[in-house]
This record gives C-alpha cells, structure tokens and sequence, in this order.
C-alpha cells in the first residue's frame, strides 16, 4: 500500500510538470496541456491537439522518458494488488470451509467481544477446536490476525449456526453484549441440536438470567457478579484466592488444576487410588473424582476405585500431567 501511494503521488508530481510545462512552452491552455501530458504518458498514441515547437518536441521526449516508466510501474502494482487480494481472499475462503469441514467435538464461541476474546484465548491455549461467530468487520479482522477460525454472521441464525456445523459441536458459548440476542442463539441452538451443552453470558440484569435458563442455558455466568465475588473473596480470603490463582492460571509454583477423563484402556481403570500410583508415580493429587452418572467423590480416599468413565480433578507440575495423560 505504501508503494502505491508513494507511486500514486509522483504520477501526479508528473502530470503538474507536463502541465505546467506545455502551459508555459507552448503558452496553450489547462485542458490541452493536461491531454497533452496525460496521452505522452501513457503511449495512447493519439493526435496532438497543439503544434509542438522544437522546445516543446524536447520537452515531451524527457515527459515521455520519465513518466512512462512511472505510470507503467504504478499500473502494475494496482494489478499485483487487485490479483494478490482477489486470490487471497478465494484462497482464505477455500482454506476456511475446509477448516469447517473437518469441525467435530468443536466449540462454537457466539461474539468475540472482551468476553469472547478471554475464552477463545484460553480455547487456544488448550488446544480446543474452536469457531467463533462475528459480524463486526474490525473483530473479524482481528480474530484472522490472531489466527482463529471465524464464521462471518449472525449468531441468531440458524443458517449461520448450521454452517458452523453445530450438529458435530461439543457446545456453545452465548456471549454477545445482548441478552437478548444471547436468548435468541440458544433457542436456535437447542433446536437444531437439542443435547448441546449451552454456556451464556448474563449482563446481570434483573430476570435475564431466569431468562436464559428457561431458553435453554445448561449454566449462565454473569461477569459483574463473579468480578465482585472475587473482589470479596480477595478481601477475606485472600490466601485461598492466590493459591487458586497459581493452580489455575499456571502461577510460579508450576502448578496445575487439570481434569482428566479415564477411558475403558487406562493402565488403571478398576483399580484403586492407591494401586493406580498416581501419587507415587506422577506425583498427583486427586482432589476430586467425578462418576460418570454426575456424583462427585471430593478427597476421595486411598481405597476408592477408579472407574472408565470417570473424571479425575488432579493437581500437580503440568509435566507430571502430560505424563498421566498418556496412560489414559
């Protein structure tokens, strides 16, 4: 773009000389003498509309010579423009419906504003599937720079939330500034696959939460009331707060809160705590455990039986839990 504008400004640079120069040489009008200067420079070819002096004729080659090359050098850059950016953006829609295509056990974030960037952020870091729903052009911009998958529309439509193929979703997050719209998305939502599981964000106005269970929410957040709680949290229980801090957000002790769901091929699927050396092994805790029909075992003891299915809640170095990962 720089290119094109610095060329842009020296043809015009250009075409003042010729201008000025056939205007004072050949002592002729504005108009003849911009047509005169306009046709030498782009070798159209046509009639001379003023009989040239030998002056003039020495004139135009040096007009000729140093602005051809000129006008030729910035056409060429408005076509390199126009074909990059025309096969870039076939190409991007191309390598977008493939993406689309290839979707499943995926997470469908509906708007991308300071909630929507936070979760699509920490989707990313943990290498979820993830597709987000916007129909802001300078969001849109920004979510292609980040790298992630994006879906021009709106969210409310079912046409839209079918093309982000909500039928292989794992679910999706309602989080547009509306809490109508957020109503809206949902509805859709349980319609075109009524077992998604459907987060939504409330503005913490009165009922709206009410509202987006009843559409069909399975949990609503509102962020005004869990930024308060936490204030307060902060306030009387400010060590438990850090040290949540440093296990969830990964905090100078190298901790993590991680949950790990037990296939039927676990090295120790129906064994206990204690035998499956997740402790001794991995050096691990397992702060809760989570049976596969909901209950939840905290503090589960030594002689408590791991069972496929389950949910494992550890705590441990990220290394360790990779490492425990693999046996599951």
């Amino acid at each position: 773009m720089k290119k094109i504008l610095t060329s842009l400004a020296l043809l015009l640079l250009i075409l003042i000389y010729g201008t000025s120069g056939y205007m004072l040489i050949e002592n002729t009008n504005l108009t003849d003498a911009l047509y005169m200067t306009v046709i030498s420079i782009t070798t159209v070819g046509f009639s001379e509309v003023i009989p040239l002096s030998p002056i003039g004729k020495y004139f135009t080659i040096v007009l000729v010579f140093g602005g051809v090359g000129l006008f030729l050098f910035f056409v060429s850059l408005i076509t390199q423009a126009m074909v990059e950016g025309g096969l870039q953006t076939f190409l991007g829609r191309r390598h977008m419906e493939k993406k689309l295509a290839s979707l499943k056990d995926h997470y469908i974030v509906c708007g991308f504003g300071r909630i929507g960037k936070v979760i699509s952020k920490i989707l990313h870091e943990n290498r979820r599937p993830f597709l987000i729903i916007e129909n802001n052009p300078e969001e849109i911009a920004t979510i292609e720079e980040l790298g992630y998958l994006v879906l021009r529309g709106d969210s409310t439509s079912d046409d839209i939330l079918k093309k982000a193929h909500i039928n292989d979703a794992k679910a999706l997050i309602a989080v547009t500034s509306s809490d109508a719209d957020n109503v809206y998305i949902i509805l859709s939502a349980r319609v075109l696959k009524p077992d998604i599981y459907i987060l939504a964000r409330s503005s913490g106005k009165k009922g709206a939460e009410t509202k987006l269970l009843r559409s069909g929410a399975n949990k609503v957040f509102s962020p005004y009331e869990i930024g308060a709680r936490r204030m307060a949290q902060s306030l009387v229980r400010p060590t438990v707060i850090d040290f949540i801090d440093l296990t969830v957000h990964d905090g100078e002790l190298g901790l993590r809160l991680e949950e790990l769901r037990v296939s039927d091929k676990a090295t120790f699927a129906n064994k206990t705590l204690m035998q499956s050396g997740i402790r001794s092994e991995h050096d691990l805790i397992v702060v809760a455990i989570k049976r596969e029909k909901g209950e939840m075992l905290f503090n589960p003891n030594p002689n408590t039986e791991i069972l496929p299915g389950d949910i494992l809640v550890v705590l441990g170095e990220h290394m360790n839990i990779q490492g425990l990962e693999k046996k599951l």
